[in-house]
């Protein structure tokens, strides 16, 4: 057992080196990656899913209904938490760290002469796991953007764009059309396009992209529905679901009232894909109440792990807190990307937290971490309950001492890190 996870260890150093340098974008090195493993991404029935927020909970939605069907499904995502093959499921269980050591063995060496990166050589063992694995449907969300985005070699079933928000800036341009523009670039012709983005202009733009190129169909999710009696305790999300003159009352185990429309999304993609795809209301019920994603508005005893990462997704963390009246006083464990513009995500936090310990996330790539000393002086600038801690292990157990609950914000590596010192399996079990 030692030395499979020694060789496990070092399949994913070799993986994880190919982060460093600069990001190339491109989808050449992918496709002659996927070229020679025989192009699997052909043999799948894909969902692609794009948005700067809400994608990762559409997928979990349209995963869910599927296996509530019997569906074997796949699912690709990113980044992971914990574990590196949280990002490749099949029917919620992991790729096998066997499989992940093989794949890696065997294709070093072309990687290597081809000049892969880390995200395209994980696409492509991705695509030819779940392949391998003869799905029923593969569920894949886009890494960054989507029009250069490793993913972007496939023919989908059907493609979404959930949302359109103000995020890596540095790649995808600084307005919320230009990030549109990249995004639309997973539309396809004859392929169905869904729309989930709710401010009108750009989702009219993202449709105009969709036509432009062909889709066979383009369904804007909010001229054909509406969500309305929204609800949140702390079973999930209760609302009320209107499409084609009917309406039905679903609840979501995901929190927040955005998670009623992400769900939206999920079942419009649902719809659009048709046959066998689509799924009859008790199917769809059922399985909203068993969706599970984790590090999003997620609950362990004490602790509360959510994932955002930029103004948007502060926003929306800081309205579900509102609604969700967690325990008093609420202790935020904080730690963002220094190149993120965490300034305005404290700012739209704490009007929902007591205090803030702010600290380092020991996996955050050093290039990109944030300076905790800064991050302490606009909190005292602002007159806030905060202290800086950038010992990770020492903040957590300041957070604990401090709070009947205990947020952990501010990235995936945030929220990972903190899992993995508490032991929690994002996956559960």
């Amino acid at each position: 057992m030692g030395v499979a996870l020694s060789r496990y260890r070092e399949a994913l150093d070799f993986l994880f080196a190919r982060t460093t340098g600069k990001t190339r974008f491109g989808l050449a090195r992918t496709r002659e990656l996927l070229r020679a493993l025989g192009d699997p991404q052909t043999r799948l029935a894909a969902f692609h899913v794009a948005g700067t927020n809400g994608k990762g909970s559409v997928c979990a939605s349209i995963e869910a209904v599927l296996r509530e069907r019997g569906l074997r499904v796949g699912k690709y995502t990113s980044p992971h938490l914990v574990d590196f093959r949280e990002r490749i499921l099949v029917d919620g269980i992991p790729m096998p760290e066997e499989a992940v050591v093989e794949f890696v063995e065997r294709w070093t060496p072309f990687c290597e002469r081809i000049g892969a990166t880390f995200f395209e050589a994980t696409t492509a063992m991705a695509f030819d796991y779940l392949a391998r694995a003869d799905v029923d449907a593969a569920v894949v969300e886009v890494g960054l953007g989507g029009r250069l985005d490793s993913t972007n070699v496939i023919s989908p079933v059907v493609a979404g764009v959930v949302s359109i928000g103000l995020d890596h800036l540095e790649y995808l341009g600084d307005t919320r059309e230009a990030i549109a523009d990249e995004k639309a670039g997973i539309f396809k012709a004859g392929v169905p396009a869904v729309v989930g983005e709710p401010d009108a202009a750009i989702r009219t733009r993202l449709a105009a992209h969709a036509r432009a190129v062909g889709a066979s169909c383009v369904r804007v999710v909010a001229e054909e529905t509406s969500v309305s009696d929204v609800t949140i305790g702390s079973a999930g999300t209760a609302f009320t679901l209107s499409a084609g003159g009917h309406s039905r009352r679903l609840r979501t185990t995901l929190t927040g009232a955005h998670q009623a429309a992400n769900a939206a999304v999920a079942l419009t993609m649902l719809d659009a894909a048709g046959a066998p795809f689509t799924q009859p209301p008790d199917v769809v019920e059922r399985a909203l109440r068993q969706v599970r994603l984790p590090g999003r508005f997620h609950r362990e005893g004490r602790f509360i792990f959510d994932v955002a990462h930029n103004p948007d997704g502060a926003a929306v963390l800081a309205s579900t807190l509102a609604a969700a009246h967690p325990g008093r006083p609420l202790v935020a464990l904080v730690s963002v990307l220094g190149d993120k513009d965490w300034r305005s995500m404290l700012d739209t936090l704490a009007p929902q937290v007591d205090a803030f310990v702010l600290t380092s996330a020991p996996t955050a790539p050093a290039s990109r971490a944030w300076v905790v000393g800064d991050a302490l002086a606009h909190a005292q600038h602002r007159g806030w309950d905060a202290r800086a801690e950038p010992d990770f292990d020492r903040a957590i157990e300041l957070a604990l001492a401090a709070g009947a609950a205990v947020l952990v914000t501010g990235s995936f590596h945030t929220v990972g890190d903190a899992m993995a010192r508490l032991q929690i399996n994002p996956l559960g079990g």
